[in-house]
């Protein structure tokens, strides 16, 4: 159906959207070790709040670090001022820091962008809120866009795969099957379901981590000997 390819498409380019904001991220995690600003060394994410009005203090003159950090973190963090200081005492030159700006307005721009797009998704999903609840339902699945991710991928008319195994082939989740004269060449897993096979192994991965489901952990524990991978959950 037409609503199902156009939110398929939709979450494809969130996933994308997703991919460059990492790695402009990634690219301004780099750039501040560069600087050898370790904030990433005292706070638990970079890009929080108190860290973000930080860097823009550096930003605003990079060859100042002695400013007052109080008022820029949130109170919890007062006790960890010493350690906060010691974490800017680098050197961001005026060209690095016109990097880090430039990188910083980059991600910035591509979070409000993919904001946008994901309430245009919100309103296209709601034709499928039933399929979407069931899913959430799911161990690990407690993300409202993996579930929607879910439902865009494989649709709701399950009456196209006449059994579950067929699902799992076509997600690209189970082992190939490549023979020949009676000798096996490869049981590697294909290359489909670019796209859904990330997020199932990464739902698989987070379950068999957590202590809330045991009885998951155990079979995956059971299956691993024989199969080896995180597809062993997957599936």
């Amino acid at each position: 159906p037409l609503p199902i390819r156009q939110l398929r498409d939709l979450m494809r380019y969130r996933f994308k959207l997703t991919n460059f904001s990492s790695s402009e991220k990634n690219r301004l995690q780099n750039s501040l070790t560069v600087s050898n600003i370790q904030l990433g060394n005292v706070v638990s994410d970079t890009f929080g709040k108190s860290s973000m009005k930080i860097i823009d203090k550096l930003l605003d003159d990079p060859l100042d670090t002695s400013f007052d950090l109080e008022p820029l973190i949130h109170p919890s963090m007062i006790g960890k001022l010493p350690e906060l200081e010691l974490a800017i005492d680098g050197l961001i030159t005026p060209e690095q820091a016109g990097k880090i700006k430039v990188i910083k307005q980059h991600y910035e721009d591509l979070e409000s962008r993919k904001a946008e797009l994901e309430a245009i998704i919100l309103s296209l999903a709601e034709s499928y809120l039933d399929e979407i609840n069931l899913i959430l339902t799911v161990p690990s699945f407690k993300n409202l866009f993996s579930a929607i991710a879910v439902v865009s991928e494989i649709g709701v008319n399950m009456d196209v795969f006449p059994t579950a195994k067929h699902l799992c082939s076509w997600a690209g989740l189970t082992p190939s099957n490549d023979e020949s004269a009676g000798k096996k060449k490869s049981v590697r897993i294909s290359r489909a379901g670019c796209y859904i096979k990330p997020l199932l192994v990464q739902c698989a991965t987070a379950v068999v981590k957590s202590e809330k489901h045991p009885e998951i952990r155990n079979r995956y524990l059971q299956l691993k000997k024989r199969r080896g991978r995180i597809m062993a959950v997957a599936t």
